[in-house]
């Protein structure tokens, strides 16, 4: 299953919002890969892998494509949107 999703945080997928996102990923049973939406499969990353989200460089505003396949696949999806979705305010917490 396979979802598109635009990036809120102000940072984008750098830092803090990297972070609970593979946080996030690393919570359920599913092989997770994530990418810029318009770069097909070359573009598509490990998404339990800090240095591998981070290096995608994708900014606020952007839009990705995140695979996943698994038992928890379908909830992983909902969960990962959610932190993509959620804007940080300047101390790093979710608003």
């Amino acid at each position: 299953m396979e979802r598109t999703v635009e990036v809120v945080p102000e940072a984008g997928l750098h830092a803090r919002p990297a972070s609970k996102f593979v946080q996030t990923v690393n919570q359920y049973d599913a092989t997770v890969t994530v990418g810029r939406a318009d770069d097909g499969e070359d573009g598509m990353v490990d998404a339990n892998s800090m240095l591998a989200v981070t290096g995608l460089n994708v900014e606020h505003g952007e839009s990705v494509r995140i695979v996943a396949e698994g038992e928890d696949a379908s909830d992983a999806l909902d969960a990962l949107e959610t932190v993509l979705t959620t804007p940080v305010d300047e101390g790093g917490e979710a608003s």
